[in-house]
C-alpha cells in the first residue's frame, strides 16, 4: 500500500533516520518513514542513514544522504573524484558483485510486476573481468563557470557541467583530448557555448576509440561554420594523441540538447575509423551508432546468435538494425537477413559495412519498423527468426502484432529497458509466444543500466 505524505508527518528540509531495504530501478536506495516511500541516492540495502528530505510528493519523497549511521559490507570507495556530482556513474559505492545481483533483480522484478511473467529462466547477469576504461565513446560538454573553462559531464538531473580531468570508465584518450582542447580554448580565446543564451562557439567534444585497431576520432562540435586557429588544435592533438586517425568539425547551430548537428567537415585524416567485432570490420563515423562496450558487445551478439539457433536455411529479420552489426553476425548462419532501420544514415553505414565485409545475403531497408515489417508481410516476405533491438521505448504495437501474425519460430529480443521489455513480452505472450530464457549482460558497469537478451518461441511451432 502506498503511503501518503500528508499522513506521514514528513516535511521538506526535515532530517530523518531511515533504514534502506532495497534499490529502485535507477539504483536509488528505498526505505520508508512513517509508511511513506523515500528514495535516497548513494545508499545500499542494509544501511541506516541520516537524510534530509529534498522533494516531497503525495506518494513518495526524495532524500539527500547526510551521513551513514550503519554501513553495508557491500559498500566500496568510489574511484572517481566527482562521483557525488557527476550524473554518469551512480553505483560506484557498491561492490561489483552487488551491482550484478541488483541488475538481475531489476529484470526479474520488471518481468513479474509489469509482464506478469514468473516462470521464466532468468540467468545471472554476465559481468566483466575488468570494468575500467571500458567505453569506446565519450561526449564532453564544454562551458564556463566563474570565468573558467569547464569540460566534463552533466551533473545529476541537470545541465550543470561538472568539471573533471579524468574518467575511469572512458578510454584514456578522452582524458588527453580534454587537456589539449582546454589548453587550446584558453590560449586562443575561443568562446564556449552557453545553453541559456545560445551564444558561444565550442559546444561539445566527442572522442571515439576503436579498441581493436587503436584508431581514434576527435569530433569538435561548434555553433558556427568555422573554428579559429583550428590548425593549432590539429597540431596539439596530433602531438598528444597516439593513434589519432580523424579530426572532424561538426556544425550544430540549433538551440537544442542534441549533441551533433547534421553537417561534418573532416579537418584531418579520415572521415571514419575502423573497428571490429569478431571477424567483422565496421567503419564508424561521428553519427554511427556503435555499442560503447566492445567486450560485452561480443558477448551479447554471440548470445543472440545462440538464441537464434540458425541452421543456414532461415530468413531472418533484424529489426532496428542500426549500422548492421547484429545483421552481419546473423548472416554467417542464415540464408537471408533483412535489416530494417528508420535512420537513413545508419542504413548507409550498414550497406557499406556489408560491402567491406563481402557479405551478400543481407538486404537493408530504410523506414519505421512498424510500417516496413507489415508491408513486407503483406508482400509475402516472412521471417523464420526475428531479432528486435529497439530503443528504450520498446517496440511499437503494430510491429508486435505483425510478428504475432507472421509466427516466426523464434524471436530474439535485445533490450536496454527492462520495463518496456516486460510490457512487450507480455503482449507477445498473449499472442501465442512463450519467453524461454533471459540473459542480462552488464554493458554499463557502475551504472544502473542493464542490457538484456531474450529468446521466445512460437508455441504453435516446434523450434529447430
Amino acid at each position: 500500500m502506498k503511503g501518503d505524505a500528508a499522513l506521514s508527518g514528513i516535511r521538506e528540509k526535515g532530517r530523518y533516520t531511515i533504514a534502506i531495504d532495497s534499490l529502485n530501478h535507477e539504483g536509488q536506495g528505498v526505505g520508508r518513514i512513517n509508511g511513506l516511500a523515500v528514495f535516497v541516492p548513494g545508499v545500499i540495502p542494509g544501511e541506516t542513514a541520516e537524510i534530509e528530505i529534498e522533494t516531497l510528493k503525495k506518494n513518495y519523497a526524495v532524500g539527500k544522504l547526510i551521513g551513514l549511521l550503519e554501513g553495508s559490507p557491500e559498500r566500496v570507495s568510489p574511484f572517481c573524484e566527482v562521483f557525488e556530482d557527476c550524473g554518469g556513474c551512480t553505483l560506484q559505492h557498491m561492490s561489483y558483485d552487488a551491482q550484478l545481483r541488483f541488475k538481475t533483480g531489476v529484470v526479474v522484478e520488471s518481468l513479474k510486476r509489469i509482464g506478469g511473467l514468473t516462470d521464466v529462466i532468468v540467468h545471472e547477469t554476465i559481468g566483466m573481468k575488468d570494468c575500467s576504461r571500458y567505453r569506446n565513446k565519450v561526449q564532453l560538454p564544454v562551458g564556463k563557470s566563474e570565468g573558467e573553462t569547464v569540460i566534463g559531464f552533466f551533473g545529476k538531473r541537470s545541465h550543470r557541467i561538472v568539471d573533471c580531468t579524468e574518467c575511469g570508465i572512458q578510454n584514456a584518450a578522452g582524458d588527453e583530448v580534454r587537456k589539449s582542447v582546454r589548453r587550446f580554448i584558453n590560449e586562443n580565446g575561443i568562446s564556449v557555448y552557453d545553453e541559456t543564451t545560445g551564444r558561444g562557439l565550442l559546444r561539445h567534444i566527442l572522442v571515439r576509440t576503436a579498441f581493436t585497431t587503436g584508431e581514434i576520432m576527435v569530433v569538435i562540435v561548434i555553433n558556427g561554420d568555422e573554428l579559429p586557429f583550428k590548425d593549432k588544435l590539429v597540431a596539439a592533438l596530433l602531438e598528444s594523441i597516439p593513434g589519432l586517425k580523424s579530426i572532424v568539425l561538426n556544425i550544430n547551430k540549433k538551440n537544442t540538447n542534441i549533441v551533433l548537428g547534421d553537417k561534418n567537415r573532416t579537418i584531418y585524416g579520415s572521415p571514419v575509423i575502423v573497428d571490429s567485432i569478431g571477424s567483422f570490420k565496421f567503419e564508424i563515423s561521428p553519427h554511427s551508432f556503435f555499442q560503447v562496450n566492445p567486450v560485452q558487445t561480443r558477448v551479447l551478439y554471440e548470445k543472440a546468435l545462440e538464441y537464434a539457433d540458425l541452421s543456414g536455411n532461415e530468413t531472418v529479420f533484424d529489426i532496428y538494425c542500426g549500422i548492421g552489426t547484429i545483421s552481419l553476425f546473423l548472416s554467417e548462419k542464415a540464408a537471408k537477413v533483412y535489416g530494417v532501420e528508420v535512420v537513413e544514415a545508419a542504413i548507409s553505414d550498414a550497406r557499406r559495412n556489408a560491402a567491406i565485409n563481402n557479405v551478400h545475403n543481407v538486404e537493408f531497408i530504410t523506414g519505421a519498423a512498424e510500417e516496413i515489417i507489415p508491408e513486407m508481410y503483406k508482400r509475402g516476405i516472412t521471417a523464420d527468426v526475428a531479432v528486435v533491438d529497439p530503443p528504450r521505448r520498446g517496440c511499437a504495437e503494430p510491429l508486435l502484432n505483425t510478428l504475432a501474425e507472421m509466427k516466426p519460430q523464434r524471436i530474439v529480443y535485445v533490450s536496454c529497458n527492462p520495463a518496456t521489455l516486460a510490457r512487450d513480452l507480455k503482449h507477445l505472450d498473449n499472442k501465442g509466444f512463450k519467453t524461454m530464457e533471459i540473459q542480462p549482460v552488464d554493458m554499463f558497469p557502475w551504472t544502473a543500466h542493464v542490457e538484456t537478451i531474450i529468446m521466445m518461441t512460437n508455441c504453435g511451432l516446434k523450434g529447430k
